[in-house]
């Protein structure tokens, strides 16, 4: 059995730490494809970088922070023009930041390009929705799931969680089983805090079915009254039958031995 270990104040504060295998980071392999090659040679004469190699056959280019937007430009105007995916990586516990990619492609070469930046806890990014407008959703996202919102962005708004909600639930420091905010989201919104006792927290577990909970559940063939206490081996079957009514024919379960009478009857 593995120690257990208080969470206190879990949102505050990462407990999550890699426990078991982790794959090996893939080789940084020189740039040798002739097209990343000229691309870069273009990009480096107006944007300083900070590293560039390939990897799985695709560019990868590190930049500072504050020249994201001036580089993206760039690419976009070299043909690198849909962004098809954009978010960031917790890396608090590790680096005490994040770790922000950008996925390009570009159709008329044939190719994907990497863009990869590190924005330190606390600092700030420049939203690049006014070049690419599916930035608008994934900058949203990023905000939602990692409270990364960039400034300039014409929308900032949650995207996923309510606007009421509180914490970000891709945080490596966000509980894993769901905080107390958590349980008892849905009661204290729509009913109100007072009708706690009488409702009880949220079951977080939505593939737990608890058979003898006559409140939330009903077995078929099974079914006792709501709320009425039963324990195991006190069930009792209820046989189910045909009931025909103006047309319209129910199908349950049958005994065996009524089958014949069903048939006549139909």
């Amino acid at each position: 059995m593995r120690e257990y270990k208080p969470k206190v104040n879990a949102q505050k504060k990462v407990y999550y730490k890699d426990r078991f295998y982790v794959s090996p980071e893939i080789p940084k392999l020189e740039v040798t494809d002739c097209i990343y090659m000229k691309d870069l040679e273009s990009i480096k004469a107006k944007c300083p970088l900070l590293e560039a190699y390939e990897e799985k056959e695709t560019l990868v280019i590190w930049v500072d922070k504050d020249n994201i937007f001036l580089l993206l430009e760039e690419l976009k105007a070299l043909g690198y023009d849909i962004l098809s995916e954009m978010s960031a990586i917790d890396y608090l516990a590790k680096k005490d930041g994040f770790e922000i990619f950008y996925q390009l492609l570009s159709m008329e070469k044939k190719r994907r390009l990497r863009v990869k930046t590190f924005l330190k806890k606390g600092c700030k990014i420049e939203s690049v929705s006014a070049l690419f407008s599916s930035a608008n959703w994934s900058e949203r996202e990023m905000y939602d799931m990692f409270g990364i919102l960039p400034f300039n962005h014409p929308y900032p708004k949650r995207i996923l969680m309510p606007d009421d909600w509180v914490g970000h639930p891709l945080l490596k420091s966000y509980p894993l089983q769901g905080d107390e905010y958590a349980q008892w989201y849905e009661v204290d919104t729509i009913f109100g805090k007072e009708y706690r006792d009488v409702i009880g927290k949220e079951q977080r577990d939505s593939a737990r079915v608890d058979r003898y909970d006559t409140t939330r559940f009903s077995r078929l063939g099974y079914e006792v009254g709501y709320g009425e206490s039963i324990k195991e081996g006190e069930e009792r079957e209820h046989p189910i039958t045909y009931q025909e009514e103006e047309g319209v024919l129910f199908v349950s379960k049958v005994k065996p031995e009524k089958i014949k009478q069903l048939q006549k009857r139909k």
